[in-house]
């Protein structure tokens, strides 16, 4: 059931996408992604009728779904620069930020350490019927690199600083949006890669799991 009935209603997640554009979120593509997608299919069924509130809920094996402004102002910060036509995402999770990701550009690969999450997000792709999306279980901190360059990325999870060998992956003028630094204090940092390397830019605090290596 993808529309819902009380808690997962339109007008519940009509009040959400109300509250995004309050937090600052001005990107109509993205407002309109957040409003169809129902976030409710992504966590347990306990947790139904908490899918459309502004916090993260957790999703077993010590992660979390990410609260929607997060979600929401990570893809608009990734797509500022220019629509990507690629793009890798290190940190599956529940599928829902995949999900938005494949829901604006032509295909997402994204890699899950984690098998038993990738295999749920998976069922929720086919659910919703997103062909566009690749998914490997795999160590995300090597992204993927048999794909790339990639024309943007997305990490889910916190590295204590920029990972080089993730900025080789992106295509020349590519972007990156990611989390950076250790649990007491972390930023939403952009990075552009250039010619000599890259540039980056911090957005604003933010609170993420730690990057892991290997899988489990």
């Amino acid at each position: 059931m993808q529309q819902g009935i009380g808690m997962t209603s339109q007008r519940t997640r009509a009040r959400l996408i109300q509250r995004l554009e309050e937090a600052g979120i001005h990107n109509l593509d993205v407002l309109a992604v957040m409003r169809r997608l129902p976030r409710h299919l992504f966590v347990d069924e306990a947790l139904a009728s908490r899918a459309y509130e502004e916090s993260a809920l957790p999703i077993g094996h010590g992660q979390t779904i990410s609260q929607p402004y997060t979600v929401a102002r990570m893809t608009e910060a990734l797509l500022a620069p220019g629509s990507p036509d690629t793009v890798l995402e290190i940190g599956t999770g529940s599928g829902f930020q995949t999900a938005v990701l494949a829901s604006l550009v032509r295909r997402v690969y994204s890699v899950e350490r984690v098998a038993d999450l990738l295999e749920r997000a998976r069922h929720a792709m086919r659910r919703l019927e997103l062909r566009n999306v690749r998914l490997r279980h795999g160590d995300g901190a090597l992204g993927w690199p048999e794909y790339a360059p990639f024309g943007a990325i997305m990490v889910t999870a916190a590295p204590a600083g920029i990972p080089r060998v993730l900025v080789d992956q992106l295509t020349m003028g590519g972007c990156m949006v990611l989390p950076i630094g250790h649990s007491e204090r972390q930023v939403l940092v952009r990075v552009l890669r250039t010619e000599t390397g890259y540039v980056h830019e911090i957005l604003e605090p933010v609170t993420f799991v730690p990057l892991l290596g290997g899988v489990a």
